[in-house]
C-alpha cells in the first residue's frame, strides 16, 4: 500500500527558537507554531480555533530559523509527521511532531515581533527560502526526546 507523509503549515512562531547541536555537530532547533482555523459552527457563528504544533528543524535550516525568527514571526513550513515515543519512570509517552524539510521566512526583516512589517500583504513581502541540502534531506533525527538531551 502506498503512503504519503507531507505537511504544509503557515503560522506564527509561539516562542523564540533555541539552537542546539547534537554530538555529531548537527544543528537542531525546535519551535512552536500556532496555526489558526476559522469555521462556522452548527448555529452559524464563526469560531476561531488555534492548533499548536511543535516543529523540529535540522542543519542550516535550524541555524537560519534561530537567527531570523522570533516569537510572533510568520513562517511557512513544509515537512513530515513524526511520532516520538519514550518511556520515563515506567510510564510511556508519545507526541506527534513535524520535522521541517523546508522553511520560508515571511514578512520583512525589520518587521519586529508581529511579523507583518511594511504594510504590504504577506504574500507580497520579500521572502527567503531555506531547505536542507540533498544529502541531508533524508536525514532521520535520532529518537531522543528534547528533555533527554544534556544541554
Amino acid at each position: 500500500m502506498a503512503s504519503f507523509n507531507r505537511v504544509i503549515l503557515l503560522g506564527n512562531v509561539t516562542r523564540d527558537p533555541e539552537l542546539r547541536y547534537i554530538p555529531s555537530g548537527t544543528a537542531v532547533t525546535t519551535l512552536g507554531l500556532a496555526v489558526n482555523d476559522r469555521y462556522k459552527n452548527s448555529s452559524g457563528e464563526w469560531v476561531e480555533e488555534v492548533t499548536f504544533v511543535d516543529v523540529t528543524l535540522w542543519g542550516r535550516t535550524a541555524e537560519v530559523a534561530t537567527e531570523y525568527l522570533n516569537k510572533g514571526s510568520p513562517v511557512f513550513i513544509e515537512g513530515r509527521l513524526r511520532l516520538d515515543s519514550w518511556e520515563k519512570d515506567g510510564q510511556k509517552f508519545s507526541k506527534l511532531k513535524v520535522v521541517g524539510d523546508r522553511m520560508q521566512l515571511l514578512g520583512s526583516r525589520g518587521g519586529g515581533g508581529g511579523g507583518g512589517g511594511g504594510g504590504r500583504p504577506a504574500t507580497q513581502q520579500p521572502s527567503s527560502q531555506y531547505s536542507q541540502p540533498d544529502d541531508q534531506a533524508s536525514y532521520d533525527a535520532p529518537d531522543v526526546p528534547d528533555n533527554d538531551i544534556p544541554f
